[in-house]
């Protein structure tokens, strides 16, 4: 596999400003096979960087490239390569669905009608319909089928699941593992429901300010950070310092602590130091992002 396979997508030293700075030097790879998610606060710089990555967005300093292309100028090969769905879809309202997905398809060398089809029909977006008379949801849903019916390498999506109810969001959860399934196809996207890239993502970035906060895989993070629930038998010290300590409440002879790497040493120092008693709490990936976010750094 050269390099350019092995990392579709790659921001080098990547910076860019619209009159305060957005991004900051950021420097990621995207292997290939993975489902990466896109974590911060509104404003962290989440779609910059996807518009950057796209060619939407020229950096200001550094550079993206796409399957080894610039992502400024991307080769029509390149970009058959890629399926993108954005925040907010645009789409030829006067047109049928029908009409849109076959005046589409003519633009991919590879499209995958029987996907296409059973999207449809398990998403309930009727070929028939005027795209214009749709809702925001069924647009939304159309948008998504346009943009995995040539089957892309790469697949980018921002807020993806927004516009879904429940039970649509958990039929395009089901699509992106089916995806994810094929270890030659990559998948991006921005979300703000931790529970859906919990269910699906492997890596995580989390951006804070326009800088990565943490960038690394999923599952090392949760098992890496750890809430402990301390309660002496006297009151704690006003300075009760924990190693790897990430945020510390205290009140009286009770702490709560937020750590990472929480040891069998760690917690055998805390006991016999303090006489007190320790209970690990295992965080999910919203409480964990909460913690990043108020010490800028995982």
């Amino acid at each position: 596999m050269t390099a350019t396979e092995d990392c579709p997508l790659r921001f080098e030293s990547l910076s860019k400003a619209y009159g305060r700075p957005v991004l900051d030097d950021v420097t990621l790879s995207v292997p290939t096979g993975s489902v990466l998610g896109f974590l911060g606060k509104n404003g962290a710089g989440k779609t910059t960087l996807i518009r950057c990555a796209l060619g939407l967005a020229q950096p200001d300093k550094g550079r993206a490239l796409m399957f080894g292309e610039q992502s400024t100028a991307l080769s029509a090969d390149a970009k058959a390569r890629l399926g993108y769905v954005p925040q907010e879809t645009s789409l030829y309202s006067w047109m049928r669905a029908g009409q849109l997905l076959d005046y589409t398809a003519a633009f991919y060398p590879r499209w995958n009608s029987d996907l296409v089809a059973k999207l449809l029909t398990e998403w309930e977006v009727r070929a028939g319909d005027r795209i214009g008379k749709m809702s925001v949801g069924t647009r939304h849903k159309l948008a998504i089928i346009l943009a995995l019916a040539h089957e892309p390498e790469l697949l980018i999506l921002d807020e993806p699941a927004a516009s879904l109810d429940p039970s649509a969001r958990r039929e395009f959860l089901k699509t992106v593992l089916t995806i994810a399934a094929d270890e030659r196809r990559t998948i991006v996207f921005s979300t703000h429901i931790t529970s859906d890239l919990e269910r699906v993502a492997n890596r995580l970035v989390i951006l804070r300010d326009g800088r990565i906060a943490y960038d690394g895989e999923l599952d090392a993070l949760k098992d890496s950070m750890k809430r402990l629930h301390v309660t002496a038998a006297a009151p704690l010290p006003a300075v009760f310092t924990v190693p790897g300590a990430i945020r510390t409440q205290i009140e009286g002879n009770e702490a709560l602590v937020s750590v990472r790497d929480a040891s069998d040493d760690l917690l055998a120092r805390i006991r016999n130091e303090h006489g007190a008693a320790v209970r690990v709490e295992d965080l999910n990936l919203e409480e964990i992002f909460l913690e990043v976010q108020y010490v800028g750094q995982a």
